[in-house]
């Protein structure tokens, strides 16, 4: 959530920033300053009725031992009424509590003064592009995997439904291969390596930002209360949730694959063929936590650790700061990256690194404690690094001459070869 004493202090900075996205307006910070006040003030008439029922309460004892019991008696009745008072008092607190978290949790993170304005993707800034020639246009990997006996969406539909891919022989090797690279590759870069449930509670999705937002793009298990993880980000951010860490643990890196499901996937035209948009993908994902003040600094690292990822596959890419209007709910500032896709003459989306800022850690309930014993709230960053099909579909697309596909150098230990050949699997 939104740092609601940054805010206090910075009412018009915070109206400004919260403006910048399209489907936000001031007045919801005007409406959540109101709510905060009217919190505040209902906590200070039932502090101030606390303390009056302490002080009465010392005081009937004090008259019980002098022997003045008619005066302790009296005393005791009035006190009654107080009592009556503070039950109303922690209802109306109760109330004021609730309205301003049910509309605090709805509020998306304020963009970053670094944010373009825009209202959606056409707005997007290009920050700057690889060296790399994009390739004319050729197959689209779809018609590739097909001809080399690679993917087979149909048995996915058989399954599962549409948007689940089943890989064959060398594609699922080669996805295997991808993530052990990434992984080996982020180990090299200083991030710990975890392994986490894919499945999640309503905390652990309430802290990172995808509940409420996306609760209509995530897979929920109804009968158990569990979510099935959009990303890798949910359950390794929320390792942390109500931790106390101190200054010296920071910065944390840390780093895990998992399959991640969405139901948003669609279902019909050009950009949702092959692997372009699924219910279910593989994705190696990065996540730091740093002081506020190595914040950009971290964000600039995660940006060169996927850049120097998708050169040593040799892929064209550029890179985009997301507008406000294309701004994820949770997220300060973004940049994605995209690769050429020659088969469908347009790029794609293959990696979102995010700052959120304190956002998650409001959420999270996470501190660590300074030198000087001060709780302090982290920044929080994530990002892809990588997600699977998309390069699986870029590395067809760029490699393949007409017979065979041709891999990147730094795949070929990985998979026993320097290209993938047409496949006799039956199925």
């Amino acid at each position: 959530m939104i740092d609601l004493q940054w805010i206090r202090a910075n009412t018009e900075v915070a109206k400004s920033r919260h403006s910048k996205r399209p489907s936000t307006s001031s007045e919801e910070i005007d409406h959540l300053i109101a709510l905060d006040a009217l919190r505040r003030s209902a906590q200070g008439k039932l502090d101030e009725a606390k303390t009056e029922a302490n002080a009465a309460a010392q005081e009937v004892g004090k008259l019980f031992q002098t022997g003045q019991t008619d005066k302790a008696e009296l005393l005791r009745e009035q006190t009654k009424e107080l009592k009556a008072t503070i039950t109303s008092l922690e209802q109306t607190m109760r109330e004021a509590n609730d309205a301003l978290n049910a509309h605090w949790i709805q509020l998306p993170n304020l963009a970053f003064d670094e944010v373009p304005e825009g209202k959606n993707e056409e707005d997007n800034q290009e920050v700057r592009r690889s060296d790399r020639p994009c390739r004319e246009a050729s197959t689209p990997h779809w018609e590739i995997a097909e001809h080399l006996n690679l993917l087979r969406m149909d048995l996915g539909v058989k399954l599962s439904g549409s948007g689940f891919p089943v890989y064959v022989g060398h594609m699922a090797k080669l996805q295997r291969g991808l993530v052990a690279y990434f992984l080996d590759e982020a180990n090299k870069a200083g991030y710990a390596e975890f392994q986490v449930p894919h499945l999640v509670n309503e905390d652990s999705a309430r802290a990172t930002g995808q509940l409420p937002d996306k609760e209509a793009q995530m897979y929920e298990a109804t009968l158990d209360g569990l979510y099935l993880i959009p990303t890798a980000e949910v359950p390794l951010t929320n390792l942390y949730r109500d931790a106390l860490i101190q200054e010296n643990e920071l910065p944390i890196k840390i780093t895990g694959y998992t399959p991640c499901f969405r139901r948003e996937a669609g279902s019909y035209g050009k950009e949702v063929r092959g692997l372009n948009r699924l219910h279910q993908f593989d994705k190696v994902e990065i996540v730091q936590i740093v002081p506020p003040k190595h914040s950009e600094a971290a964000h600039q690292n995660m940006v060169n650790h996927v850049e120097s990822l998708l050169d040593s596959l040799e892929m064209p890419f550029r890179i985009l700061n997301l507008c406000a209007g294309d701004l994820g709910f949770a997220a300060g500032i973004t940049y994605d990256f995209e690769i050429w896709s020659p088969g469908q003459s347009r790029w794609l989306e293959v990696s979102s690194v995010s700052n959120f800022g304190t956002f998650q850690t409001n959420r999270l309930r996470l501190r660590y404690r300074d030198k000087d014993n001060n709780k302090i709230k982290p920044h929080t960053l994530n990002g892809s690094a990588l997600a699977i099909p998309r390069i699986v579909s870029g590395l067809l697309e760029q490699g393949w001459d007409g017979e065979v596909v041709h891999l990147p150098k730094v795949l070929h230990a990985y998979l026993g070869t320097d290209r993938l050949t047409k496949q006799d699997v039956r199925l």
